[in-house]
């Protein structure tokens, strides 16, 4: 494949998953500039005929649709076009604080990502709570948003041995990202930090908190009045 064809998130690949789904996919890194893209063509996508469901994802986009009664082809023309119209546009989305207990009970991989980044415990909730992130993507969980904007210098690699439990709340960095677990679940993530504000409730509407497009910024809480719930 030359440098003129290869996917970028401007020139997608775009094939076939099985008889009934298209994926558009641009290859790592996840940018801003590449999920933008995605929300344009999910957007546009939900009101083509023939299509069932529209699943964003982290650097691509899957459109389930009817192969009885759409086009294959014709669809994988139109979802290319409206990948390409959607061209750069400002972040869609609300501004959003969540504050976190960081380190000790709620953050018990503070020190691990300390020790493999080279900064001080310190250091990591500083820089983890300067950045704004944007919600890319909702995946794994009901609610669990998939942030981008992680400074570089806090890219962690997941724990080694995943946790059967992770409390709900919980902020945790994998890679190049940084997430909150909704409810309690299994999971891999370095855990720095905990929030009591609730990212899924099914009694509300929407039921996530977080949606894509949104901004959103850390602060430390206070002590007093969070749970000391371990881990």
């Amino acid at each position: 494949m030359s440098p003129s064809t290869r996917p970028t998130s401007r020139h997608p690949r775009i094939y076939a998953f099985g008889d009934t789904a298209l994926v558009c996919e641009s290859p790592p890194p996840a940018t801003l500039d590449c999920q933008q893209r995605v929300w344009a063509a999910a957007e546009a996508a939900r009101t083509w005929p023939h299509v069932l469901e529209v699943v964003p994802g982290m650097n691509n986009l899957t459109l389930v649709f009817d192969p009885l009664a759409a086009d294959r082809k014709g669809l994988a023309e139109q979802l290319r076009a409206a990948w390409d119209a959607a061209g750069d546009r400002s972040t869609p989305g609300r501004e959003i604080e969540i504050p976190v207990r960081y380190g000790g009970t709620c953050g018990p991989d503070l020190d691990a990502v300390a020790a493999h980044t080279g900064l001080s415990a310190q250091e990591v909730v500083e820089r983890h709570a300067q950045a704004e992130y944007v919600v890319f993507f909702l995946g794994f969980q009901p609610g669990f948003a998939y942030l981008g904007g992680l400074d570089q210098a806090l890219h962690t690699p997941r724990r080694a041995e995943p946790r059967v439990e992770v409390p709900a709340g919980s902020v945790g960095i994998g890679g190049s990202q940084t997430g909150i677990y909704p409810a309690a679940s299994p999971g891999g993530w370095q855990l720095i930090g905990r929030t009591t504000v609730p990212l899924f409730d099914p009694a509300r509407t929407p039921p996530t908190l977080l949606q894509p497009g949104d901004r959103v910024r850390f602060t430390v809480a206070e002590q007093h009045g969070w749970p000391e719930r371990r881990t």
